[in-house]
């Protein structure tokens, strides 16, 4: 598929996945495209990045869910701090852990999932909706644990960057962290794949173990061949975060007209490609 046919299999009001973590292999070539796009009143739910950020700037987004919004080398992303503060978008924060555990619910297909992360922390308080629930099970001295039921987080689309894929939809990550973007694709009704580079089925193994194909074509609806497509963000091993251009696209949201010649630059009326080779240059 191309970045456009996905975008085209996206509704105005879904609940988008995006994985990732941070400033880190974010699928930033669909991301865009969504900028480029009609769509509006999204709720995202990311390990946040620019891919927040942008697509809050861009008007897309009517709530986030998150467990933190940053660009790493750079600890608040700005357009999402920007667009909190005033009141643009509603916001549902989360434990790291918390959204690991609805994410995974969601893949178990089972309600909700135990815990004891938020006990004695303000989350309950942030978050009413949250629920605990009586362990029916005693513990080895004979009480029954009061936990915290975490809900199931389901998504309606989830999209995930990848360094290698084949043309069925089997994806592999060969950087030193898979994150959880299997999880996000198990979570989802529709789930697209970028990657790197599509490469025959055989190839996969070539290039790493077993261990690194983290994402099977059972989880997969289509695949975006985009070379670059997680810039700016890093995509280990095959390129670095690229901070200089992170720092002109966090410098954009210090005054009013800053986004907007972010965008007239790098986003509006380019295709992926041009968007690449105006990088390059």
């Amino acid at each position: 598929m191309s970045e456009a046919e996905v975008v085209g299999r996206l509704a105005d009001g879904m609940t988008v996945g995006i994985g990732g973590w941070g400033s880190r292999r974010k699928p930033m070539s669909i991301v865009r495209e969504i900028c480029r796009s009609p769509l509006r009143d999204l709720t995202v739910v990311s390990y946040g990045g620019p891919d927040v950020g942008m697509l809050c700037a861009a008007g897309k987004v009517r709530e986030v869910v998150f467990a933190f919004v940053s660009l790493d080398t750079i600890a608040l992303e700005p357009h999402f701090r920007r667009a909190r503060e005033s009141g643009a978008v509603a916001a549902r924060q989360v434990d790291e852990g918390m959204m690991l555990l609805g994410l995974q619910a969601a893949a178990w297909r089972v309600p909700f999932l135990p815990t004891r992360v938020g006990l004695g922390s303000d989350l309950p308080r942030l978050d009413p909706s949250l629920r605990t629930v009586t362990s029916p099970y005693p513990a080895p001295g004979g009480t029954h644990e009061e936990l915290i039921a975490v809900p199931a987080l389901h998504l309606d689309a989830a999209i995930v960057h990848v360094n290698r894929a084949d043309a069925g939809g089997n994806g592999q990550v060969l950087g030193p962290d898979p994150y959880f973007d299997d999880l996000f694709l198990e979570a989802a009704g529709l789930r697209f794949l970028s990657c790197e580079r599509i490469v025959p089925t055989a190839e996969l193994t070539a290039a790493g173990p077993v261990q690194s194909l983290k994402v099977t074509r059972l989880m997969v609806d289509g695949v975006v061949e985009a070379p670059g497509g997680a810039h700016p963000t890093s995509c280990a091993p095959d390129y670095p975060r690229d901070e200089a251009f992170q720092r002109d696209y966090a410098a954009s949201a210090k005054d009013p007209d800053g986004w907007e010649r972010f965008r007239k630059e790098w986003i509006d009326g380019l295709d992926e490609p041009a968007y690449q080779a105006r990088v390059k240059g």
